[in-house]
C-alpha cells in the first residue's frame, strides 16, 4: 500500500508540473466525461478508450509519473472484475448481442456481459490515472488554490470557500500517509500472531477490527496534531487571505485546455449523434 502514489506530489521540472493547477483541474474533468460517455458500439467504445490511453501515456511520459506505481495501484481491481463478471453474468441480457462466450455448468455467458465488465474497469483503471497525473504532478497547496478559484462564485453567496479547498486538498495529502498506517499496523499486528488473509470469516473479522480501531486512533491523533501546527503558525480560515505565489496563465496553458476541449467535444459529438465510423468504413460493428 505504501507504493501507492495517489495524493503524494512527485517534484519535477516538466511541462505538467509547470501548467497552471486551475489549468490542471480543468483538463481533468474535462479528460473525465468522455470516459463515461455512451456510445453506439462496443467497437467506437474501446476505440475512444484506447485513444484517452493514449492520451494518458503521453501525459506518464511528459509528466515523469510512475508507471510501476500505477500498475501496483491496479492490483486491487482484480476484485472488482471479478464481482462485476458476477453481477453481469447473472443479469438477463437485453442487448441484441447474445453471442455465448461459455458455460458454467448448464449457465451461458455472453459475450456482452465480459465486454461491459471490461469497460467499467478500463473506465475504473483511466479514473485512477488521470488522478495520480493530477496529484503527483500538482503541490497541494497549489491544488487548493485552484479549488478554491473556481469556487469563488458561491463565495458571494456566504460561503466560505478557502475551508472546503482546504478539506478537499488535505484529503488527497493525507491518502498516501493513512495507506502507509494501515501497512505498518498490520505488520505490528502481524507480528502479534493476527492473521489477515487466513482462517475463517469470523476471524478475519476480528482481524480486521483490530486493524481498524488503531488505524482510526492514528488518524485522529494526526489530525488534532494538524490543528495544533496550523494554529501554532496562525491559520484563521476565517481572516481575509493573501497569496504570495500569484497563479497566472500561459500560453502552455491555452494550448492544454483546447487539446482538452476538442478531445472531449469529439467524444460529446460522437456518444449524442450515435454516428459510428466504423459502421460507414466496414459496413459493420461489434455493438
Amino acid at each position: 500500500m505504501a507504493s501507492l502514489s495517489l495524493g503524494r506530489y512527485t517534484p519535477y521540472n516538466s511541462l505538467v508540473h509547470r501548467l497552471d493547477p486551475r489549468t490542471k483541474i480543468f483538463c481533468f474533468i474535462l479528460l473525465i466525461i468522455p470516459i463515461f460517455l455512451g456510445y453506439s458500439s462496443y467497437t467506437l467504445t474501446f476505440v475512444m478508450a484506447g485513444f484517452s490511453f493514449l492520451l494518458i501515456i503521453v501525459l506518464f511520459l511528459i509528466g515523469h509519473v510512475s508507471f510501476l506505481s500505477f500498475l501496483k495501484s491496479l492490483k486491487s481491481l482484480w476484485f472488482i472484475l471479478l464481482f462485476l463478471l458476477l453481477i453481469y453474468a447473472i443479469t438477463p441480457r437485453t442487448n441484441h448481442l447474445d453471442w455465448i462466450a461459455f458455460y458454467i455448468g448448464s449457465y451461458p455467458i455472453y459475450w456482452a456481459s465480459l465486454l461491459d465488465a471490461l469497460q467499467i474497469l478500463v473506465r475504473l483503471m483511466m479514473m485512477i490515472a488521470l488522478s495520480l497525473i493530477l496529484t503527483s504532478t500538482t503541490k497541494p497547496l497549489d491544488l487548493t488554490f485552484g479549488l478554491e478559484w473556481y469556487l469563488t462564485p458561491i463565495r458571494y453567496l456566504g460561503v466560505n470557500t478557502h475551508i472546503w479547498a482546504m478539506i478537499v486538498s488535505l484529503a488527497l495529502r493525507f491518502i498516501p500517509t493513512i495507506l502507509e498506517d494501515v501497512e505498518r499496523i498490520m505488520k505490528a499486528q502481524s507480528s502479534r500472531g493476527v492473521d489477515f488473509k487466513h482462517g475463517k470469516i469470523r476471524n478475519r473479522i476480528r482481524a480486521m477490527v483490530s486493524l481498524i480501531v488503531p488505524l482510526f486512533v492514528s488518524s485522529f491523533v494526526r489530525s488534532e496534531e494538524l490543528a495544533n501546527a496550523m494554529e501554532c503558525r496562525g491559520y484563521d480560515p476565517k481572516a481575509p487571505r493573501t497569496s504570495y505565489r500569484k497563479l497566472k496563465f500561459t500560453w502552455i496553458d491555452l494550448a492544454a485546455s483546447l487539446l482538452a476541449v476538442t478531445f472531449t467535444s469529439l467524444s460529446l459529438y460522437l456518444s449524442i449523434s450515435g454516428f459510428d465510423p466504423f459502421m460507414s468504413w466496414f459496413g459493420v460493428a461489434l455493438r
